[in-house]
């Protein structure tokens, strides 16, 4: 069963920009969210960004603040990573997650979501 559905991202020039998109499958309520980790190759899995469906909170890692920016669409339920200034170091697998983190400081742990997609890869070429 696949209760949220990625799609996106691919390959890009350093300085380019890139865009990724998830969409959940089921009924959001009450303090859902949905958001983005990444996991380069030899690093630890590292949150990108989260936006919480009440009052349409959004949330950023130090490393993409003001570079990506994520969105919402809710006829759909799905969300959006619009990715720009990307360099190297923003390479790596990207995973849409789903659920309802226990309040705005819980937004950036992994184990606050139930559900994760399958990986989008996102590569940024020198």
């Amino acid at each position: 069963q696949v209760d949220v559905l990625e799609s996106g991202g691919g390959l890009v020039q350093a300085g380019g920009s890139l865009s990724v998109s998830c969409e959940y499958l089921g009924r959001p309520f009450g303090e859902f969210a949905m958001g983005w980790f990444r996991q380069a190759p030899g690093k630890e899995r590292e949150f990108v960004a989260a936006l919480r469906w009440r009052g349409s909170t959004t949330h950023y890692s130090d490393s993409v603040r003001g570079r990506f920016t994520i969105s919402r669409d809710n006829a759909k339920n799905a969300v959006y990573l619009q990715m720009s200034r990307l360099s190297s170091e923003d390479t790596a697998v990207y995973s849409c997650v789903a659920g309802w983190p226990a309040g705005i400081p819980r937004v950036r742990f992994p184990s606050e979501y139930t559900y994760w997609g399958q990986g989008t890869q996102v590569t940024v070429s020198a």
